[in-house]
């Protein structure tokens, strides 16, 4: 008999684990890490948002079960939110699913649309739920690299010419969580188009979609004509309004897909805590300032990012959305890969990132940056990374020395 189980056999080792033992070791040796590795806001929740749940929490019947597609109030909060910042008009009733997150959405959503042997087009590097969420529900996935926008789209429309049997779901995810890049809405009528063109279900990741700093704001692909026919979006109120650990997210489309969804919820949750959702409805519905504040702090970390790391020798490229930076291994550390390098920056500088090859293999040579560190600690990061550098041949000389003999 298997150690393992089948499922659990399709799932490769969690890169980030190592990262993260590594993380551990060190902290509990006393060192100081500046950790950009994890993309955990630092910021608090806005105070309206807490005192709406301190105040629902004390209702004698709030501790009861929820409904697993989340109370009515909250998807009406959830479709508001998509007319006003959208203009796209969705029916709380069929069209809106609250969930415990976008990762737990995309994951029962996985599961609620895929038959063993579904074929997934994917982009890499990507989030890993976007894999391997399909591939925990028995799906085969495609990779098709995703280096930039238009690479993805041409690569993808190659893909599905040669995929047997056909693909049955187009995964999309702008701004990208980890490259930090951002599409307008030509780019969705193409997608939208493509789709249709080859029978395919669209999943569109929008998590950062109020975390962008040099565009217009983001477009959701529900915004292109027929859209709704093929297409769902998962998104998320975790960065938006600082609410990670919450657990708050959305599905929103096709009627058919958030019924599907609805289904498979229906036998494996009872919905977020209910204050926590009447607490999400304050945060939709409420006052929207905090998120051009939390926009703004993200703003000057990156501006502060940029320029001090730039300084100390290791060019990053100014990311336009989301929360993070995706940056180029420095050349001195080119041939050592990102799993390497983040090691060494770790023990070394004490300044945690996060491989790009967790990723995909496809984010080989990069490294993810998280904005989550203040504007004070990313200028020392900065100055242990010049040091770094500057001692990159003794570091290598050393990590070539102590490495395991083949």
């Amino acid at each position: 008999m298997s150690a393992d189980f089948h499922r659990i056999r399709r799932l490769p080792p969690y890169v980030f684990e190592e990262v993260n033992r590594l993380k551990a070791r060190l902290r509990g040796e006393g060192v100081d890490i500046i950790d950009f590795g994890m993309g955990n806001p630092d910021m608090p929740t806005p105070k309206h948002i807490v005192d709406k749940l301190i105040e629902t929490a004390r209702d004698p019947k709030s501790g009861r079960y929820s409904t697993s597609k989340g109370i009515l109030g909250l998807r009406r909060a959830m479709a508001g939110y998509y007319q006003r910042r959208f203009g796209v008009t969705l029916d709380p009733a069929t069209e809106v699913i609250a969930t415990l997150g976008s990762k737990e959405g995309f994951a029962n959503l996985a599961q609620a649309i895929t038959a063993p042997g579904d074929v997934i087009i994917c982009p890499n590097p990507a989030y890993p739920i976007h894999a391997y969420g399909f591939i925990m529900a028995g799906g085969v996935i495609r990779h098709v690299p995703a280096l930039s926008p238009e690479a993805y789209l041409s690569g993808v429309s190659r893909a599905v010419s040669h995929s047997a049997p056909p693909a049955s779901v187009l995964i999309v995810s702008y701004p990208s969580n980890p490259t930090a890049q951002w599409v307008d809405l030509d780019f969705y009528k193409d997608v939208v188009a493509l789709a249709k063109k080859h029978n395919m279900l669209v999943l569109s990741d929008v998590a950062y979609s109020e975390i962008y700093f040099d565009n217009n704001p983001p477009p959701s692909i529900l915004q292109v004509e027929g859209a709704m026919d093929i297409a769902v979006e998962v998104n998320s109120l975790s960065k938006t309004y600082a609410m990670a650990g919450w657990r708050v997210g959305m599905v929103v489309g096709n009627a058919r897909m958030c019924a599907a969804l609805a289904r498979v919820k229906s036998y494996v949750d009872y919905g977020a805590f209910t204050p926590i959702q009447v607490a999400a409805a304050a945060a939709l519905n409420g006052p929207q300032d905090c998120v051009d504040d939390i926009r703004a702090t993200y703003r000057a970390r990156r501006d502060v990012l940029v320029a001090a790391m730039g300084r100390a020798g290791w060019p990053i490229p100014s990311p336009p959305a989301s929360m993070f930076a995706w940056a180029p291994v420095p050349e001195a550390f080119g041939q050592v890969g990102s799993m390497l390098f983040s090691k060494l920056l770790m023990e070394e500088a004490g300044v945690a990132v996060s491989p790009g090859v967790a990723f995909g293999e496809h984010g080989e040579g990069y490294v993810r940056i998280g904005l989550v560190e203040n504007e004070h600690r990313i200028r020392q990061a900065a100055r242990n990374v010049k040091k770094f550098l500057d001692q990159s041949g003794q570091i290598l000389s050393r990590a070539r020395a102590e490495a395991p003999t083949p």
